[in-house]
């Protein structure tokens, strides 16, 4: 099945990007999204203090990717670039508590889970970007380190080499210093932290979240 391609606007299609931002809506609910929401760019909390949390203590994956701290876009960088935008889509997945400790026993549910988010991101990402809004990014959950390349020994963008996922791999929202229980709250649904100690039966579920900011 072919892909409707909009011709590029100079105001970005600004006379549709309303029914555009609720169709993205509706596709990452289509995709598998527990909620989704339409939100303002000006609302996304970015804060440095998420991404001193990857350091202390010490996130297993700090450094491990081109798309982990320190390595990828600083909370700064970010803050800067949202001042250019105003509209986004924003949607969590929540899954079974067991699904986020970090078991062997569910490692599968796990990687199957965050491989989830990724794809409603690219997939919201590419149809915003076909339809016209082609300056159109966006951020996942989780290592894409641990989420594609579990099975490997390194990430291969961080040697000076072509990522193995380039087109699918990318930050994730707390990465860049997106408060993700902060926005999810403000959205109104519930969330839990769930740390390395947690026990899943202590756990009412597990949340995983995305984002693409649309224009």
């Amino acid at each position: 099945m072919g892909r409707n391609v909009e011709k590029i606007t100079v105001d970005m299609q600004q006379d549709r990007l309303p029914l555009d931002l609720e169709r993205y809506r509706q596709q990452a609910l289509e995709l598998g999204a527990t909620q989704a929401k339409i939100v303002q760019a000006e609302e996304i909390p970015v804060d440095e203090r998420v991404t001193l949390k990857c350091q202390i203590p010490r996130c297993f994956g700090y450094g491990a990717s081109a798309h982990c701290p320190p390595n990828t876009m600083k909370p700064a960088e970010l803050q800067g670039l949202l001042k250019k935008y105003h509209w986004a889509v924003f949607f969590i997945l929540e899954v079974p508590p067991t699904v986020i400790v970090r078991d062997k026993a569910t490692i599968k549910e796990r990687v199957a889970a965050y491989q989830q988010v990724y794809k409603i991101v690219n997939e919201l990402e590419s149809a915003a970007f076909y339809d016209g809004h082609y300056l159109a990014f966006g951020f996942a959950a989780g290592s894409c380190r641990h989420t594609f390349c579990g099975q490997q020994e390194g990430c291969l963008a961080l040697e000076g080499k072509k990522c193995r996922f380039s087109l699918k791999s990318r930050p994730s929202m707390e990465a860049v210093g997106i408060d993700v229980y902060k926005m999810a709250a403000q959205a109104g649904w519930d969330i839990y932290p769930i740390g390395s100690d947690a026990r899943p039966e202590d756990m009412p579920k597990g949340t995983l979240a995305g984002i693409v900011i649309v224009q």
